[in-house]
């Protein structure tokens, strides 16, 4: 009841977002990734395109999980820190065959700080990564929560910016991942350093 509540109390707030997609949502298979505090406007202007979303399997994650599911999103539960080995799988699987949505420095930070398991996911499936970041007009901050969460209020301007591709070769090893890591962070906090 408690998260049927809450994903209808967002949905309505989120018909209320101007929202913006500076570049083209990918339709083709990919792992798309968004740092986890700005990670609500990204599920929004994603949804009903037939997507992926991975949530943690906590409480929080169950509430994330159901609005997913409102939002047409097919979900997988699990994180770094509980079922991740069989949550990766879940995540190959659905990235061979649609765009997958993860939170790269979820479900506990340290905030801005991407862990392998996307750039992992991109190479077991064979598809790109699709860095993506937002920018927000108006927004509530929760300076408190580890992520700074980011809560666009009603009617605020949204931009979803769409970073170009990045390929994750077969045959990277753990320093390439770690290469890879390091660019990818790089793009996510640089797209839309521009305010809109």
């Amino acid at each position: 009841m408690k998260a049927r509540l809450a994903s209808l109390l967002i949905r309505m707030l989120a018909a209320t977002w101007r929202v913006h997609v500076d570049g083209v949502l990918p339709a083709a298979p990919c792992v798309v990734t968004v740092w986890h505090g700005q990670m609500l406007p990204v599920w929004y202007a994603f949804r009903r395109r037939g997507c992926t979303g991975l949530t943690s399997a906590s409480a929080d994650g169950s509430l994330l999980a159901q609005l997913l599911l409102d939002w047409g999103y097919d979900v997988v539960r699990g994180s770094s820190s509980q079922g991740g080995s069989e949550a990766l799988q879940q995540l190959v699987r659905h990235a061979a065959r649609r765009p997958v949505i993860v939170t790269p420095d979820g479900p506990r930070g340290p905030a801005r700080q991407a862990k392998p398991g996307a750039v992992v996911a991109a190479q077991r499936a064979g598809v790109s990564l699709i860095p993506v970041a937002v920018t927000i007009e108006q927004a509530k901050i929760f300076d408190r929560s580890w992520d700074a969460f980011a809560l666009p209020l009603p009617w605020s301007r949204v931009t979803v910016h769409i970073g170009h591709a990045m390929d994750v070769p077969p045959s990277a090893d753990r320093h390439d991942v770690d290469v890879i890591i390091a660019r990818l962070t790089h793009h996510m906090d640089t797209l839309g350093s521009v305010v809109c």
